[in-house]
């Protein structure tokens, strides 16, 4: 107790660098799992809103045309929710939804505009379209991605020296000492739990749901198949 009391001045500075280095790593990896998982929500409803107005424009391109986008529209959207989604939980891809994807394409295609009314048709529809492809490869990517190997030992060795750096100091008081350091090991394991459990944007207990999907589903009378 002597030899630490003697130290508590040199200790404490150099705690304070410990400290505010392992703070600052382990808030720059909640705010990057966070904007991760807030980029996947958007992109989600991104793709869900352009697949409605894909819905929405088959009204413009004649009967036939526009009954098979708008079944095409509807696989896929229902492709998205029961095999994207877990799939993407698993950290995969689904070969149904990239098939479903494809007819949509092929729908799209092959109407043969006769006027000026419906070459804009086509030409939006191609947008919303390209807007899907762009949202959806993104969301592919976000679920596949991880917080590599390299940050997590950073982060649990940093605890460990964080956490272990409160024994070197001297005090009367054990029982102050304890709360201490037991208040600051439940702080950084809430700030470790918290990137453990946003880690996977489409997977885990804090995760992304097909909501806006289902969504479009409602609004046009379909009902989600699951």
């Amino acid at each position: 107790m002597d030899r630490l009391k003697k130290n508590n001045e040199v200790a404490g500075f150099k705690f304070a660098t410990v400290g505010v280095l392992y703070a600052v790593l382990l808030a720059f990896a909640v705010l990057v799992v966070w904007e991760r998982l807030n980029g996947a929500e958007s992109n989600v409803a991104m793709e869900a809103g352009a697949a409605a107005t894909i819905y929405r424009l088959a009204d413009g391109m004649g009967n036939i045309a526009g009954v098979e986008l708008r079944d095409a529209i509807t696989v896929y959207l229902n492709a998205v929710i029961t095999e994207n989604w877990p799939a993407m939980e698993r950290g995969d891809e689904s070969p149904i939804a990239i098939r479903a994807l494809d007819a949509v394409y092929s729908a799209l295609l092959r109407h043969e505009p006769v006027d000026q009314r419906g070459a804009a048709v086509l030409a939006v529809g191609l947008r919303q379209l390209d807007v899907v492809t762009q949202t959806r490869r993104a969301r592919v990517v976000e679920a596949l991605r991880t917080v590599p190997g390299i940050v997590w030992l950073v982060l649990f060795f940093g605890a460990y020296v964080t956490i272990g750096f409160t024994f070197f100091f001297g005090t009367e008081n054990l029982r102050e000492q304890v709360l201490m350091t037991g208040a600051l090991s439940v702080v950084i394991f809430l700030g470790l739990l918290t990137i453990i459990a946003i880690d996977h944007p489409f997977a885990g207990s804090i995760k992304v749901l097909p909501e806006p999907f289902e969504a479009v589903l409602s609004d046009f009378g379909e009902s989600p198949k699951r």
